[in-house]
């Protein structure tokens, strides 16, 4: 079914996004329970998916989901609680919808004390997943708020956002650093050329981010972006995390600064998980609350395997292990496991294999020079690329077609093939890693390669040596766009800025398995 709607007509009534909602019949807003940062759909399959809200108070979220933007159709789904245990955040797992179809869904609240007292409806929309071989589009990119650049109004806010949304993609892959919660936000920044980037702020964003509470805020502070809340209402995102969510660079082995009285990195994972969780529209694991990375599948064209390449790394180190052991673990054995048998499973053309960290960018974990990603340097497989080297020559012996990485993490742009005739370990087929970012925060790079999977850099776009940490309003804030088409299957990757200039572009045609 194909199903048309007002564009001006949806925006007018989603994402409690755009501004405060008028409600003539009562005296006082605050009366009613409101939606306070806008609504979220996300991991959303052929059937169904999640959608998210955050009220004010304790209530009951009320959900109604239809195909049409006039909800002439709509089906309304039993209520949940939103609690302060939860910071009065509540998701909701959409089931039984039709493939392939725009799919609208209100949001409302109502009090808990009060039951005949209920919020305005807030709408959102996303598009499940296909059923059969049609186009299919998406963005990703990660790093937000970071280095002390949050949101400028006078810059246009996270103005990133906006580029993505334009091009009405299928969902977002957040590659992670969604926050930096070990980044306090100022109200001003002095920029070298005397100019003052000028950041709305919030109490809690004035400090390291510690208590859950504070963890949330972070998160919280994002979502006053109006930017973002009008994308939100549109894109479903897939999300991952890295470091950022808790602390800057942080393992088992993480030695806190000053700024943290909180002294246990253990303690400030767990907050920081649990705010996570709460802040998106995850589906949740079973067998392992609090599990991260996981598999959607996005129609006959692609699967996307979503890693976490923090949650069970082994303290950062020199990396420099002859052989693999547990000092040398970054994904971990379970979940080596559980992408293999993914991988082998997957009948999609494509099979995105989301990283949050790059392959063989080599990212130091200072002051005591140790290593924060794979990479260390070049030479034969040490360390964590043994993890790598193993999942290289399973895809080539499954055999498994059609791999491509993407990832973020490093602030800049850039085009990675690995060839593995190039190589120390050759025990791979070909593949390409696609790196973006930052969607919203300092702009570094570019970073040295390491030789060992033979990576060839066919693009790059990075400041330089001589000029790193540059602001978003410097223009180099970068997000990646994939189009797959539905009748060949080819898969177009194009690299794009924040002003939504395309920077580079290639077209990969799918391998027959």
């Amino acid at each position: 079914m194909n199903i048309q709607f007002s564009r001006r007509r949806f925006l007018a009534t989603s994402a409690g996004a755009l501004g405060t909602m008028v409600m003539p019949y009562l005296s006082r807003a605050a009366d009613r329970p409101a939606v306070t940062h806008g609504v979220q759909s996300g991991d959303i399959t052929v059937d169904g998916g999640v959608v998210w809200a955050r009220t004010d108070r304790p209530a009951q979220m009320l959900v109604e989901v239809a195909t049409t933007d006039t909800f002439k159709d709509a089906r309304a789904l039993p209520p949940i609680a939103a609690l302060p245990e939860s910071d009065f955040t509540a998701k909701m797992l959409l089931e039984s919808l039709p493939g392939g179809q725009d799919i609208f869904y209100r949001v409302r609240f109502r009090d808990l004390s009060h039951s005949a007292v209920e919020g305005e409806p807030v709408v959102g929309r996303f598009r499940t997943a296909p059923a059969d071989r049609r186009d299919v589009s998406f963005v990703w990119g990660g790093d937000v708020a970071g280095q002390g650049w949050g949101i400028n109004p006078d810059d246009g806010g996270m103005f990133t956002f906006s580029a993505m949304r334009k091009h009405r993609p299928d969902f977002f892959l957040h590659s992670g650093d969604t926050i930096y919660a070990d980044g306090p936000i100022q109200s001003e920044v002095k920029l070298p050329d005397g100019k003052v980037w000028k950041n709305v702020t919030i109490p809690e964003k004035a400090k390291v981010a510690e208590t859950l509470d504070e963890y949330r805020a972070a998160h919280k502070y994002n979502l006053t972006d109006e930017n973002l809340r009008a994308f939100n209402a549109e894109v479903p995102i897939f999300v991952q995390w890295d470091d950022h969510e808790v602390t800057n660079n942080w393992s088992l082995s993480k030695e806190l600064p000053a700024a943290y009285k909180v002294r246990d990195i253990s303690l400030l994972a767990a907050r920081a998980g649990r705010a996570f969780h709460e802040m998106y529209p995850m589906r949740e694991s079973i067998i392992e609350p609090g599990r991260v990375y996981r598999q959607i599948a996005y129609g006959p064209h692609l699967d996307v395997f979503v890693l976490d390449e923090r949650s069970y790394r082994g303290p950062n180190g020199p990396n420099l292990e002859t052989a693999y052991g547990p000092a040398s673990s970054f994904l971990g054995p379970d979940q080596i496991a559980w992408l293999k048998r993914g991988l082998l499973n997957s009948r999609a053309t494509w099979k995105v294999i989301a990283s949050d960290m790059p392959i063989s960018l080599i990212v130091s974990d200072t002051p005591k020079g140790g290593s924060e990603a794979v990479a260390q340097g070049d030479g034969p497989v040490r360390g964590r690329e043994f993890e790598i080297a193993d999942i290289l020559r399973f895809i080539k012996m499954a055999p498994i077609t059609n791999t491509v990485w993407l990832t973020a993490d490093v602030h800049y742009a850039a085009a990675h093939y690995y060839d593995p005739n190039k190589a120390q370990f050759q025990e791979f087929e070909p593949f390409w890693e696609f790196v973006s970012g930052p969607l919203h925060a300092g702009t570094f790079g570019p970073n040295a390669l390491d030789n060992t999977f033979g990576p060839e850099v066919r693009f790059v776009k990075a400041p330089g040596k001589g000029s790193q940490n540059l602001p978003p309003s410097a223009g180099m804030q970068f997000f990646g766009h994939v189009k797959i088409d539905g009748a060949s299957g080819q898969m177009t990757v194009t690299l794009r800025d924040r002003a939504d200039v395309a920077l580079w572009s290639t077209t990969l045609d799918p391998k027959q398995g």
